[in-house]
């Protein structure tokens, strides 16, 4: 259910909801609008007719039932699109198209330091690199871990970056939220839903990516967990998905913008990179998904792809990121962003 306040209630009466709604058994979530505030109540499903009493309160306009599995995520709780803010100077969900940029890894404080300044020069907004890497292989690259946290620290130091790396088990998110700025769930925890618990409880935006099987109601419900722990920072990111097609590592489904778009406030990431698996692919599909409506783009960046410990043939060096994020200026502006 979301209770909707009336224009103007005064605090006194959403305080007096929000107790009301604990006494019946749920978890009030806030969300202020520029109006007006609803709030969303979870819990039982089967019980919720009891929350229908609160229609009567002081200060309330009437309650509304959520007919989505997903309630936080969901378009009925919040009309108009979320913007979650990362620092003082970048928010996603705006007008502007956001780009984090970086290696797949952080291996070295060079290659790190080079590719931060790299993609600052070239107008990237959010510094990307892997602290800890989930592989498929146990014998791959795993990750500098808190030494790459460090470095990634580092990097923001000179360049004034936000920086976005991922979590990959709960007992070591409260870490990498020490250094982060956005924690990341990658498309192999996109179901871990200890992990998204986890996150959900700290005070750090979440970049979610979908998982390579998961449907788009999966997508939306693994959003839900995050929310439905307090964390209403989330962002969602498209990152290819799994079909028969071997010409590329993953199918990029930019159809998933629109089909976001229509059914949640939540904004929406895209990621080239390993939707293709091809450096040769990324910088076309930067274009479709900025004319598609996404807001923001995740790019993997390296300045030397050939010896990468990992993704390397899907990375761009800086020179070609520097002249795709020329080119993508036009596709941002023909969707109404800037960047």
């Amino acid at each position: 259910m979301i209770i909707v306040m009336k224009a103007g209630a005064a605090k006194k009466d959403r305080d007096e909801v929000l107790k009301r709604i604990r006494e019946l058994g749920y978890r009030p979530h806030v969300i202020h609008g520029e109006i007006r505030d609803v709030i969303g109540a979870v819990g039982d499903e089967r019980g919720k007719t009891v929350l229908q009493s609160i229609e009567s309160m002081h200060g309330v306009e009437n309650v509304v039932p959520i007919l989505q599995p997903y309630k936080l995520a969901s378009k009925e709780v919040r009309k108009e699109p979320s913007v979650v803010r990362i620092s003082d100077e970048v928010s996603i969900g705006g007008d502007r198209l956001i780009i984090m940029a970086g290696p797949c890894s952080v291996e070295s404080e060079q290659q790190i330091m080079e590719s931060a300044l790299a993609v600052k020069k070239a107008g990237a907004h959010i510094l990307r690199g892997g602290a800890f890497k989930p592989r498929t292989s146990p014998y791959s690259f795993q990750g500098l871990e808190e030494d790459g946290l460090k470095l990634l620290a580092k990097a923001r130091d000179l360049t004034g970056l936000p920086v976005v790396t991922e979590v990959i088990n709960p007992e070591t998110a409260d870490l990498v939220a020490e250094y982060a700025d956005i924690l990341q769930i990658g498309a192999r925890n996109s179901q871990n839903f200890a992990l998204l618990k986890k996150v959900g409880q700290l005070k750090r935006p979440v970049l979610l990516k979908r998982g390579m099987s998961m449907t788009i109601q999966e997508f939306l419900m693994s959003a839900e967990y995050i929310m439905s722990e307090g964390n209403q920072s989330v962002i969602l990111c498209e990152r290819g998905i799994r079909t028969f097609e071997t010409a590329t590592r993953n199918t990029l489904d930019l159809s998933a913008i629109p089909v976001l778009k229509e059914k949640t406030h939540l904004p929406v990431v895209i990621d080239p990179s390993h939707g293709t698996g091809n450096h040769h692919y990324v910088a076309p599909m930067c274009f479709a998904a900025a004319a598609a409506g996404a807001d923001g783009l995740i790019v993997e960046v390296h300045p030397d792809p050939e010896h990468a410990s990992s993704d390397g043939p899907q990375s761009l060096k800086p020179a070609k990121f520097d002249r795709m994020m020329e080119k993508l200026k036009l596709f941002a502006e023909a969707a109404g962003k800037t960047l």
